[in-house]
């Protein structure tokens, strides 16, 4: 087929001027040697005076590179830049223009361009961007939960539906891993997201519409994750309030079952705190506080529960919040003090332990006794320092005692151990250097823990291994009232089994319990580990327990605790008359 090459010129032509992008050609230093109706709009904006002469000139000050990328392109052809972004200055009120660059060499003396106006696509992209942003900054990356920011949305709009609708239920639960912080401990952090994830999984599943009445296209429900081991849901449209107690004991079951993450099959468990309308506040910060108040009820009370807060629970916490700043300031002014206990050989009531306890004197309330505080200690992360203090003062004690007494000085100092001090890292170094510091042997410091901590996890045995390969002696505190039992004792690495007080009380009146004391004397001998009475008060009590063979004792029959001036006094009161309380009493074989 034969083309007439002057029609073809002028089809040429009309589409140069006709297109919808712009297109010229240039020298390679620039010169505009052809340019079409389009470029010279979309440069114009760019060009001093409208002088549309040089490319180069024209682009200098949204591509003042370009001059030296051309020169410096070696090819005899090919492209020079694909689509190179230019920004053009604004205009006003105008949002800034964007035009695209295409630069092509096709010989040593002839460059083509190509030059359009992106700026909608660059709008759109940038919506694209801001929308993917946005939806990523209400995800949660690890469970791909919602995050706060949209369970805080819910929960107002939760809150503002109730105030306009008298009969409105919802209720709001934060639900809390039991045991996260071991996981992690004992198996690294790996296992503790994938464990995580298996709880949002658990959670999602067990979240049912039948739990709502659907009356809009609002949501019926939303889960999330505040963060680290902390969920929420938020139920809307109850049919009642009580409803809510089905859904988290659901909740409760199914995140009570095994994990399987790799090899390892792990039970962690939850403690839920719920809020419902009647007890909402306002705004959702209160209405989740109030709820991680009735959350934290629940781990208080043994965890794998849940708990509905009232206004007594936030009353509760304050009183801790309180209590929590004032043992602050009383670790700083040094309020804090230790008494000790003696305690006794039954056989002849000689003093050969002391058992050290932590008292404060407030500056307005008096003595506070330890049941006000320990627990907000160990809560708010002061037990460490408070268990620092008690260690330093009673080995302090012990080491001044032994030069005052001698041999007549107690053989061994007990001090108290709680479940936060053996989950750190650093317990076994302390306690080492207090001995260093006080000129003690490791086998005269008696750490005490209590049974129901013993047989608790991996990381308390570790912690109890390493304490005992110092040589320190561990005592098993309120033997009776724990989770062990006499077939468990083997299990646990303890020197000493301290019988609770709630076995000795009714000693004299109940052959249950005296058969119960026996029986823990005779396993405990048989295990090699010695026995010690607490909270002995008649001296039947101490002639029936001398009589079962229990090697020690102590309670208010032979001293109360004592500040360190009366309790040093009581031991040389003892240590000068030379006699024991009570005749010696032979023991029942």
């Amino acid at each position: 087929m034969h083309i007439d090459n002057g029609t073809a010129y002028e089809a040429l032509i009309r589409f140069l001027y006709q297109a919808p992008i712009g297109l010229l050609q240039t020298a390679p230093d620039g010169e505009i040697t052809m340019i079409n109706p389009m470029s010279a709009q979309l440069l114009m904006p760019l060009a001093c005076d409208g002088d549309l002469t040089n490319l180069f000139d024209v682009l200098a000050t949204v591509a003042p590179d370009l001059r030296s990328t051309v020169a410096g392109f070696q090819p005899p052809d090919g492209v020079i830049c694909d689509e190179q972004r230019l920004v053009l200055p604004k205009a006003g009120e105008e949002p800034a223009r964007t035009l695209s660059l295409s630069l092509l060499k096709l010989d040593q003396s002839t460059l083509m361009a190509s030059i359009s106006d992106i700026t909608h696509a660059v709008q759109l992209e940038q919506q694209r961007i801001a929308s993917r942003v946005r939806d990523a900054s209400r995800i949660d990356s690890l469970t791909a939960m919602p995050n706060r920011a949209v369970v805080v949305e819910r929960i107002n709009a939760a809150l503002a539906r109730a105030s306009a609708q008298a009969d409105y239920q919802f209720a709001v639960l934060l639900i809390n891993c039991d045991r996260f912080k071991h996981v992690n401990v004992t198996h690294g952090t790996t296992v503790g997201d994938e464990l995580l994830k298996l709880m949002a999984w658990r959670i999602n599943g067990s979240v049912r519409l039948g739990d709502a009445v659907a009356l809009t296209t609002v949501p019926q429900h939303t889960t999330g994750r505040l963060g680290g081991d902390e969920f929420v849901l938020v139920i809307e449209h109850l049919r009642e309030a009580e409803d809510v107690h089905i859904v988290v004991q659901r909740l409760l079951d199914a995140l009570a079952k095994p994990y399987g993450i790799g090899a390892h099959q792990l039970h962690a468990g939850a403690s839920i705190g719920v809020v419902l309308r009647a007890q909402a506040s306002d705004n959702a910060d209160l209405v989740l506080q109030f709820a991680g108040i009735a959350m934290r009820e629940a781990k208080r009370a043994g965890g794998g529960r849940y708990s509905i807060f009232d206004l007594e629970m936030k009353e509760r916490a304050q009183r801790r919040g309180n209590v929590e700043a004032d043992l602050r300031r009383a670790l700083a002014e040094r309020q804090l003090f230790v008494v000790y206990q003696p305690i006794l050989d039954l056989a002849d009531r000689r003093c050969v332990s002391v058992e050290a306890l932590v008292r404060w004197r407030h500056p307005t309330r008096g003595i506070v006794p330890p049941i006000e505080f320990i627990e907000v200690a160990e809560e708010t992360g002061l037990i460490g320092a408070l268990g620092d203090f008690v260690l330093q003062e009673a080995t302090a004690q012990l080491a001044r005692w032994q030069q005052l007494l001698g041999a007549r000085a107690p053989q061994t100092m007990s001090v108290n151990v709680s479940r936060a001090q053996l989950g750190e890292a650093d317990l076994v170094a302390r306690v080492r250097l207090a001995l260093t510091r006080n000129g003690l042997l490791a086998r005269q410091l008696q750490l005490e823990i209590t049974e129901s901590l013993a047989a608790q996890d991996e990381v308390v045995k570790s912690r109890l291994a390493e304490l005992k390969a110092l040589g320190v002696l561990v005592a098993l505190d309120d033997f009776g009232t724990g989770y062990s039992s006499l077939a468990c004792l083997h299990q646990m690495p303890v020197d000493v089994v301290k019988i609770d007080r709630s076995f000795v009380s009714q000693a004299e009146t109940s052959p249950h319990h005296g058969v119960l004391i026996e029986a823990t004397v005779r396993v405990a001998q048989s295990l090699g580990m010695q026995t010690v009475a607490e909270g002995i008060e008649t001296e039947g009590q101490a002639g029936l327990l001398a009589q079962l063979s229990c090697d020690k004792g102590q309670g208010y029959l032979f001293a109360r605790p004592l500040p360190s001036g009366e309790a040093t006094q009581w031991l040389l009161e003892r240590s000068n008359d030379g006699a024991a309380l009570a005749p010696r009493v032979s023991r029942s074989r």
